[in-house]
């Protein structure tokens, strides 16, 4: 059957919707035009309607707190913040299964004073304080930027709480912009699984993202902490470079870390073992850039460890003594800057493996360092390009338990220490300039 105009107009008739002017928005009178939503936001509350002014001066924690309060009541449903600068003096708990929602889907660097922008002030001087948001079970945040007015740019920065604590599972971020907080999100103080974070920016100035007590399969995605606000000079960014961590991972049982990055940090990613015990991550397309640590492994599990695959690092990696479990490095890239010498240095019990790897710039200060150094543990190294033109490559300490050295590329001539003896296999590795 053909369906023209008029079969259309007829169809939409019967459902009782206006289709003349081909939009159902400019089919309703001005006096109800609905207020400023997003498409996903049409149906929640709306903080204005609750007495929210946003405009910087007065002070909205009443309003946010009765419209999530009328969320629960009405269903669970969302509240959302239109464009605005909301002053919030206290703090938010984002009740189990409700949403916080602002306007923007993908919020930048370059956004930080547009959109629906939530102003931080309380528990300056307390880093151990109340979080400024508390999300239960399966409850959301979403499209909202962050800022702390009265931080400042020098060293140390005023220490603030947790910005996001996080106290249930199920819980979800989604196109959150965190400007300057002092300590970013915590999924690790108390047990969140299964959380989901998409779309997460900032320049966190001591903490990042902390996960631990995670029972269940935990994924992160999109996730850039780097030197927008704070700039790359100055007393912030040498308080950064000597003290702040982007990424710390506890316990997790399956943490999955797709395409996050960060830049300027002492310790890209933190790999810790807290009360709950180490944990198991799988990192794609990851990077850590310009840091003296990109990756430091205190702990793992035994079974699963740690897997880094299609990964950037321009800064070392310590995979320290108190380690026992796998870690994994599978076409991954290093280079250097000019504080690094070597680009892993290997002890603990565990076996650390780079196959398909690439490395290049190491040596900065010791151009006798080698690339590799295994102090003690076990270590694989397979189908790896060495850059560098006559550089040590790989150098093996007597306490280094096994080690596989083959079908590598070396630069120049092999220069690979072995003082494990027997215990390493090297073989097949080729030469050239």
């Amino acid at each position: 059957m053909k369906f023209n105009t008029l079969s259309r107009r007829r169809m939409l008739a019967r459902l009782g919707l206006a289709a003349a002017s081909g939009s159902m928005a400019a089919s309703l009178p001005a006096a109800e035009a609905p207020r400023e939503r997003t498409s996903s936001a049409a149906m929640a509350l709306n903080v204005q309607d609750f007495g929210a002014a946003g405009d910087g001066a007065k002070d909205d924690t009443e309003a946010f707190r009765s419209a999530m309060d009328a969320a629960v009541k009405a269903g669970n449903c969302a509240v959302f913040v239109p464009r605005g600068h909301y002053l919030i003096k206290g703090r938010l708990d984002i009740p189990p299964t409700v949403t916080l929602q602002g306007v923007f889907t993908a919020p930048s660097a370059r956004s930080k004073d547009e959109g629906s922008v939530l102003l931080a002030v309380a528990g300056a001087g307390d880093a151990k304080g109340q979080p400024f948001i508390t999300l239960r079970t399966s409850s959301s945040l979403r499209g909202l930027t962050i800022f702390y007015p009265g931080q400042e740019m020098k060293n140390p920065p005023v220490p603030y709480p947790w910005t996001i604590q996080g106290q249930g599972d199920n819980i979800c971020l989604t196109d959150i912009l965190l400007v300057n907080p002092y300590q970013a999100v915590d999924f690790g103080t108390y047990p969140a699984g299964r959380h989901f974070i998409s779309g997460l920016y900032g320049q966190p100035l001591y903490r990042g993202l902390f996960i631990d007590q995670c029972y269940d399969v935990g994924r992160v995605e999109n996730v850039h902490f780097w030197s927008f606000w704070g700039g790359w000079e100055g007393e912030l960014y040498v308080f950064m470079r000597s003290e702040a961590v982007a990424f710390v991972l506890g316990r997790t049982d399956w943490q999955f870390l797709s395409k996050c990055f960060c830049i300027g940090y002492k310790i890209g990613y933190h790999f810790v073992q807290n009360q709950a015990g180490p944990g198991n991550c799988v990192l794609t397309q990851c990077g850590s850039d310009i840091g003296p640590t990109a990756v430091r492994v205190e702990g793992g599990q035994a079974h699963a460890g740690h897997s880094f695959v299609n990964c950037q690092f321009m800064a070392g990696v310590e995979i320290a003594p108190t380690n026992t479990g796998p870690v994994k490095f599978t076409a991954c890239g290093f280079w250097g800057i000019p504080t690094t010498d070597h680009h892993a240095i290997i002890d603990g019990t565990g076996h650390t493996t780079f196959n398909g790897c690439h490395f290049n710039g190491w040596g900065q200060h010791d151009r006798e360092a080698p690339a590799i150094h295994a102090r003690s543990g076990g270590l694989t190294v397979s189908a790896c390009d060495f850059m560098d033109l006559g550089k040590a490559q790989i150098t093996l300490e007597p306490e280094v338990v096994s080690a596989l050295i083959y079908g590598n590329r070396l630069r120049g001539k092999e220069r690979i220490t072995n003082r494990a003896g027997g215990r390493a296999q090297i073989a097949l590795n080729a030469v050239s300039a």
